[in-house]
C-alpha cells in the first residue's frame, strides 16, 4: 500500500475492511445523490405539504416496519449475502424508476412507492453492514474503522452527494437516479470480495424461535444502561427532528427562497460541519464526559429548531446547519461506538435493530406531525413544535444522559 493509503486505511484493518469501506463509500455517494433528488422529485410533482412530508415518511417508515426482521436476519444468516441481495433489490427498483422518468410516466404515487421500496431494501443493507466492522477489525481499532466509515458517510452522503444530486436534477430529472443505480451496483461488486468469519450461529440456532431471539435483543437493551439511554434519547428527539425535517424542502424553497441547488447546499453545509466534528471528536471526548457531550448536543439541537423558525435569511440558515452537522456527527459516532463496544457479536444485529426502531419510530411520528402542522399553520410551524418539544425533552432526559459510558464488551 502507498503511504497515503496506509494513513487512510491502515494495513492492520485488513483487506476485508478495505473492500467494505470501498463498498460503503460507493453506496453512500449514491444515497447522497438521492437524498436531494428524492424530495425534489416529489416537490416537482406536487406542492401539497402533506404529500411532501409523506415522502419523508416513506423513507423513514420501512426501518420501523422491517428493522427487527433485518436485525434477526443479520444474526442468523450470511451477512455479506444479505447486504449484496438488499443492494441488488435497490438497483432493480432504481432501474424501474429511471425507466419511468425517461418515459414521462412517473406519478406522485409511483414515486412514493419507489422511495418506500428503496428505503425498505436499505434497511437490510445498512443494518447488516453495521455488524460487519466488528467482525473484520479488532476491538481496539473500532474507533479508527468507524471514523473512516463515518468520514465517507459525511463526505459522500452528506457533503458531495446532495450537491451532485441537486445539480443533476436541475440538468434532468433522470440523471440522479441513473447515477445512484450505477453506484449501488458498484457497491454490490465491491462487498462481494469481503470474507467474513463465522458469527456464532449454527444450523440448530437458526431453526430456533424467532420470537425468542427478538425478545433476547430487547431484553439485552433494557438491561444495559448506556445503550438503553441512547435508544430512549434518539426516540424522543427524532419526533421533534422528524417534524421539522419532513418539510425541509418546502422550508428551503418557500421560507429561504432557495432553488434545487440551494436545497442541496443545506445538506452540504451540514456535512462540512460534520467534518469539523470529525476533527474535534477525539480531543473533545478526551476532555469531556460522554454524558456532558450528549447534554450539549441536546441543547444545540433544541436551539437549532428555534433559530430556523425565526430566520428568513439563507446565509443564517447555512451557519445553523453547519453547527448542527458537527453536533450530528459527534452524536452518531458516540452512539455507534458505544453499541459496538458493548454488544456481544452474536447480538449486534438485533440490538442495532432495536436502536433502528427508536430512530425511525420517532421520525415517522414526527413526519406525520410536521406535515399536518405545515399544512394548517405554515412551513415554520413544525420548527416551533420541534423547539418546544425538544426543550421539554431536554428537561426530562437531563439526568438519564449521565448513564452514557464506553463499557467493555461482555464475554
Amino acid at each position: 500500500m502507498s503511504r497515503t493509503a496506509e494513513i487512510l486505511v491502515p494495513r492492520r484493518l485488513g483487506s476485508g475492511f478495505r473492500w467494505l469501506l470501498a463498498s460503503s463509500w460507493s453506496t453512500n455517494l449514491g444515497d447522497g445523490v438521492a437524498a436531494a433528488a428524492g424530495p425534489l422529485l416529489i416537490a416537482s410533482l406536487t406542492r401539497d405539504p402533506v404529500l411532501i412530508s409523506l415522502a419523508a415518511t416513506m423513507g423513514w417508515a420501512p426501518p420501523l416496519m422491517f428493522g427487527l426482521v433485518a436485525g434477526l436476519a443479520a444474526d442468523r444468516y450470511d451477512r455479506r449475502k444479505i447486504v449484496m441481495t438488499a443492494d441488488l433489490v435497490r438497483a432493480a427498483v432504481l432501474a424501474v424508476l429511471t425507466a419511468l422518468v425517461v418515459a414521462h410516466a412517473i406519478t406522485v404515487a409511483g414515486a412514493l412507492v419507489a422511495l418506500g421500496l428503496l428505503a425498505s431494501a436499505e434497511v437490510f443493507a445498512d443494518n447488516t453492514a453495521t455488524t460487519l466492522t466488528p467482525m473484520l477489525v479488532g476491538r481496539d481499532d473500532l474507533a479508527v474503522a468507524n471514523s473512516r466509515l463515518q468520514a465517507g458517510f459525511i463526505t459522500l452522503n452528506q457533503l458531495v452527494g446532495p450537491s451532485i444530486g441537486a445539480g443533476l436534477f436541475a440538468a434532468g430529472i433522470v440523471w440522479p437516479f441513473a447515477t445512484q443505480l450505477v453506484l449501488v451496483t458498484a457497491g454490490v461488486l465491491l462487498v462481494s470480495n469481503v470474507v467474513l468469519p463465522p458469527h456464532g450461529r449454527d444450523a440448530s440456532a437458526v431453526r430456533g424461535s424467532a420470537r425468542r431471539d427478538l425478545v433476547e435483543g430487547f431484553r439485552w437493551v433494557l438491561h444495559h444502561a448506556a445503550v438503553r439511554t441512547l435508544v430512549l434519547t434518539i426516540l424522543v428527539f427524532n419526533v421533534t427532528f422528524g417534524a421539522a425535517w419532513s418539510v425541509l424542502v418546502l422550508y428551503a424553497t418557500q421560507r429561504l427562497g432557495l432553488g434545487a441547488v440551494g436545497f442541496g447546499l443545506l445538506t452540504t453545509v451540514s456535512a462540512v460541519g460534520g467534518l469539523v466534528g470529525t476533527g474535534l471528536y477525539g480531543r473533545l471526548t478526551a476532555r469531556v464526559s460522554l454524558g456532558n457531550v450528549m447534554r450539549a448536543g441536546l441543547v444545540i439541537e433544541t436551539l437549532t429548531h428555534l433559530a430556523l423558525a425565526v430566520t428568513t435569511r439563507a446565509w443564517v440558515a447555512m451557519l445553523i446547519f453547519f453547527v448542527f452537522g458537527a453536533h450530528a456527527f459527534i452524536w452518531h459516532t458516540t452512539s455507534i461506538t458505544v453499541r459496538q463496544r458493548a454488544v456481544p457479536t452474536h447480538l449486534q444485529g438485533r440490538v442495532t435493530s432495536v436502536n433502528t426502531i427508536g430512530v425511525y419510530g420517532g421520525l415517522v411520528v414526527g413526519s406525520a406531525i410536521g406535515g399536518a402542522l405545515a399544512g394548517r399553520y405554515g412551513v415554520t410551524a413544525p420548527f416551533w413544535f420541534a423547539f418546544a418539544g425538544s426543550a421539554l425533552f431536554v428537561v426530562l432526559l437531563w439526568r438519564e444522559t449521565s448513564r452514557i459510558a464506553h463499557e467493555p464488551q461482555p464475554m
